[in-house]
């Protein structure tokens, strides 16, 4: 008999693909079944039409996710745009009665949350180049020499685009609220950390908040304590 192992789902940021969580899976015990997720139009999907509707993403998501069940626990992770759609394929995977044992996020306070600054900004997707690098240097998490590089800039920015869309024209509801229980994470440094217990409304189980030092990637300067954390979500 196959020793089937309790499995770690893992949601892209925007402009992510499956090898954005490549710091966390290398340090993440052999006792866990992990599956990095990416959307279409990038990584090995990368000759597949990209997406720009986040009930389209939760739908591939959930897909992907039941073809690769062992029918072991199983927890949800997601950071920044993977956090919010997390939300949504933990749902809808409750609705079939597969229950995660936990959902975790990072880098996101949770869905209706309003920055007035970043509002003012406009919506990223439909920014021009010269803004949305400005936008994307703020944020972090994509490499200096994309950002300098027009030949690279041009391959990923639709990639980026698509993802913000996703991201930012809102989701079918936030009357939405699982059963499993929630751990969210912010940076210090990030906007809206102080509304990060907004997630608590989202779950009919427990939330626990926590704010670690750094800016909206703060979790690439974490990587052991925030496996930590993805590993005792089975105990």
């Amino acid at each position: 008999m196959i020793y089937q192992k309790p499995q770690i789902f893992m949601l892209h940021f925007a402009g992510g693909s499956s090898h954005s969580f490549v710091f966390l899976t290398s340090k993440i015990s052999q006792k866990f079944e992990v599956h990095t997720l990416e959307l279409p139009g990038r990584g090995k999907r990368f000759k597949e039409q990209l997406l720009t509707n986040s009930q389209e993403a939760i739908d591939d998501y959930v897909q992907q996710i039941r073809a690769k069940r062992n029918g072991k626990p199983f927890i949800i992770y997601g950071h920044s745009m993977g956090a919010a759609l997390g939300l949504f394929v933990a749902k809808k995977l409750e609705d079939f009665t597969d229950y995660p044992e936990a959902l975790i996020t990072t880098g996101n306070p949770g869905l209706g949350v309003k920055d007035e600054e970043e509002e003012k900004r406009g919506k990223r997707h439909l920014m021009n180049d010269e803004d949305l690098k400005k936008e994307l240097r703020r944020l972090g998490g994509v490499p200096e020499e994309v950002l300098g590089n027009e030949e690279l800039y041009d391959f990923f920015s639709p990639i980026i685009r698509a993802d913000f869309q996703v991201a930012e024209e809102g989701y079918a509801t936030e009357n939405i609220v699982i059963k499993a229980p929630i751990k969210t994470i912010m940076g210090t440094e990030e906007k809206c950390s102080d509304r990060l217990d907004n997630w608590k409304r989202f779950t009919a189980s427990y939330c626990n908040c926590e704010l670690w030092e750094g800016n909206h990637f703060f979790i690439n300067d974490h990587p052991e304590a925030l496996v930590r954390i993805l590993e005792k979500s089975f105990d």
